[in-house]
């Protein structure tokens, strides 16, 4: 296999990769650091310049993940400006579409186990992933009455979940879920179905 980045100074990209590519074929639990150099072209020992273990490539894994989903998230944002609406549903679709395009960055962010606090780096960009969002619930919820307002914490949280239960559910081949409508429409009536309740979409739309 052709060494990828060695030769041009740039191993540490090379290996995380590598990770991605065995995180997508194995799951972020089924490679070894030997496997991943191997996959980058490069000695084993190589690997410990870089990184300590499994988990610290796989922290900059979710790392960069979370660089490009906030990244995502926000330009889906401002597309929906000025409407606070389309803003935020905006932000749902945003989730689905990573998920699909990036998905070992995904597991890396959402399935290897690594905490968002492992690093502060890490912590930060994920901060700003969720910043976004909440930043949407923020906006639309300035619609509700302040007495029926939900925290905007409380209701970005509520469709990040509905997000990733459908992501999970139904949009990344899981074995035997299956649904005869296709995840973008279960997400949008999902919030359709959440927004009405909160008063913020009339009932007949």
């Amino acid at each position: 296999m052709p060494k990828r980045g060695y030769h041009h100074g740039n191993l540490r990209q090379a290996l995380v990769d590598a990770a991605f590519e065995l995180i997508e074929t194995r799951g972020p639990t089924g490679f070894t650091l030997s496997e991943a150099a191997k996959q980058a072209g490069v000695t084993p020992a190589a690997v410990y310049r870089h990184f300590e273990g499994r988990e610290d490539l796989i922290a900059e894994a979710a790392r960069q993940g979370y660089e490009i989903f906030a990244d995502l998230m926000e330009y889906a944002f401002q597309s929906g400006q000025p409407s606070a609406l389309a803003s935020f549903e905006a932000t749902g679709r945003a989730y689905l579409a990573f998920a699909r395009k990036y998905p070992g960055h995904y597991v890396a962010m959402f399935e290897s186990g690594i905490s968002v606090n492992r690093t502060p780096e890490l912590a930060e960009v994920a901060g700003r992933a969720n910043g976004v969002l909440e930043r949407a619930a923020e906006e639309l919820s300035q619609h509700i009455p302040p007495d029926k307002r939900p925290p905007a914490a409380m209701f970005s949280a509520h469709i990040w979940a509905m997000s990733h239960g459908v992501v999970e559910l139904f949009a990344r081949g899981a074995a035997g879920n299956r649904s005869p409508f296709p995840p973008e429409d279960l997400l949008e009536s999902g919030i359709g179905v959440y927004l009405r309740g909160l008063g913020l979409v009339p009932p007949d739309q």
